[in-house]
């Protein structure tokens, strides 16, 4: 059985697995306020680490995220286990950077109903010609991207520039970088930002229904 964490509103009108970025893991401020904003929207939130986080948190000791087939596989498993516990519920995934990217490569061969992917990393920083998005040229499930206007791994003119099919919704929060945080000058801040990201999330999720 995997570990993972559970957000539980009263009334659940779906559930979200989220997987969070490569730097930081289900237990960060990013992920808790992300989870606390969407189970407020009535939305059945679980959170978990992939190995390689889980023996970070254990040791102590930095080491890069595992290859992309055992990220897969271990999101598969989570999925395997959430729609054997919450089968009358929607089941939907995603998660924060390359947690969205692993969600967005597996959707297509799991019992899932769409994907949420929170600052998707289209391609690394300063290297735009390295695009991740060849798989998404090709998306049939509904596919909701939340991004930064001036993400550096994917900004809104780079993004609104790239072949993605109907199936896709990109939205752009001011002003925002990769984990949604503006500058002061903006008026905005992050947690408004992650505020507004879950609102978004939530009419994505329940508008399939």
């Amino acid at each position: 059985m995997c570990n993972w964490w559970v957000t539980e509103p009263d009334k659940p009108k779906a559930t979200l697995i989220l997987a969070h970025g490569a730097g930081a893991g289900a237990e960060s401020d990013f992920m808790q306020d992300i989870a606390k904003q969407l189970v407020e929207l009535n939305l059945r939130v679980v959170r978990f680490n992939f190995p390689y986080m889980t023996q970070i948190a254990e040791t102590g000791k930095k080491r890069p995220p595992d290859k992309m087939p055992k990220l897969e596989a271990h999101y598969k498993e989570i999925i395997e286990q959430a729609l054997a516990k919450w089968s009358s519920e929607p089941l939907y995934i995603g998660g924060k950077s390359m947690g969205g990217r692993v969600a967005t490569l597996i959707a297509q061969d799991t019992n899932v109903a769409g994907v949420v992917a929170l600052g998707y990393p289209f391609h690394p920083p300063g290297k735009p010609e390295k695009l991740r998005t060849a798989h998404l040229e090709t998306f049939e499930k509904p596919l909701l991207i939340i991004q930064g206007e001036r993400d550096t791994f994917g900004n809104q003119q780079e993004v609104d520039g790239y072949a993605l099919p109907e199936v896709v919704t990109t939205k752009f929060l001011t002003d925002g970088d990769h984990s949604f945080k503006p500058r002061k000058a903006s008026g905005m801040t992050q947690s408004e930002h992650i505020a507004t990201a879950a609102q978004w999330c939530a009419a994505f999720i329940l508008e399939q229904q």
